[in-house]
């Protein structure tokens, strides 16, 4: 457990590494902003130093400030375990930021943009996938999300876009643009390493459908139902586990799957609605 849990630590560190990367060598210096709360935290700096002709606020210092309130929220409303190693990772980006240096390796802002994007999207994939954030966005549209029984991808879109004109204002139109495409490059490459949609359903065919549903039971609160099935070529009869998560209890789902049945065939889908009981506060 203690490895599992270490090896966690050590990715989202990873994730943090790539994100204050991604700022400090390609987009801080570019004037092209990253999305949520790091964009915001971007925003702001920028309105400090160039606006307001306050220096010394830095991007990683304001992130840092607005994500403690935020983590107050998720320990209440998300998660515990999900708010620790976000904030872990908030930490740890906001450490990487302040010992960086801005640098600008390349005057062409579209590269900048695009090298920033990808790079940056491998860092909230990795994050992603490993049960953490990076930021606050993702859980203040988490708690709006069970809120108003609404996705919470139009929630981020508004964030986003909010960043996206703010950009344009305080420096050129064509940074607007810019950031538009960066935030486009890093949630292609977030899709391509784990998953945007909410909720997705996991159908699980394993022989030990009694050890599964006990383990994740004392994980998460979430309804199984429980069919009865048999291999078509083995003729072994298995049961197979239908349940509705979220995106941010999967790698929990992997972990306990891993650990009671390693032979359990598991198929998550994308699941665009849920109707009736869905447990929404846990």
């Amino acid at each position: 457990m203690f490895l599992v849990e270490a090896r966690r630590i050590f990715i989202v560190v990873i994730g943090a590494v790539l994100n204050a990367i991604a700022l400090n060598f390609f987009l801080i210096g570019a004037n092209v902003y990253a999305s949520g709360f790091t964009g915001i935290a971007q925003l702001l700096s920028s309105i400090f130093t160039d606006v307001l002709n306050i220096p010394g606020i830095s991007t990683g210092l304001i992130l840092l400030v607005l994500n403690i309130p935020v983590a107050i929220l998720g320990w209440l409303k998300v998660g515990r375990g999900f708010t620790i190693y976000s904030f872990i990772s908030v930490v740890f980006t906001t450490f990487f930021l302040e010992i960086f240096p801005i640098l600008h390796l390349s005057n062409d802002i579209m590269l900048n943009a695009v090298f920033g994007g990808v790079i940056g999207g491998v860092g909230v994939g990795i994050t992603l996938k490993w049960g953490a954030s990076t930021g606050g966005s993702d859980i203040i549209a988490m708690v709006l999300s069970r809120l108003k029984d609404k996705p919470i991808g139009g929630y981020l879109m508004l964030i986003n876009g909010v960043i996206i004109v703010l950009a344009g204002v305080i420096n050129e139109p064509e940074n607007a643009l810019y950031t538009l495409l960066a935030l486009y490059v890093t949630t292609r490459v977030i899709d391509t390493i784990h998953t945007r949609h909410e909720k997705i359903t996991a159908m699980i065919v394993t022989k030990k459908a009694d050890e599964l549903q006990e383990a994740i039971h004392s994980t998460m609160v979430r309804g199984i139902t429980l069919l009865p099935a048999k291999g078509a070529y083995s003729k072994v009869d298995k049961n197979m586990m239908i349940l509705v998560i979220t995106r941010y209890e999967l790698y929990d789902l992997e972990r306990i799957i891993k650990e009671v049945d390693p032979n359990a065939f598991t198929n998550i889908i994308q699941t665009a609605g849920v109707f009736g009981m869905f447990r929404r506060n846990d």
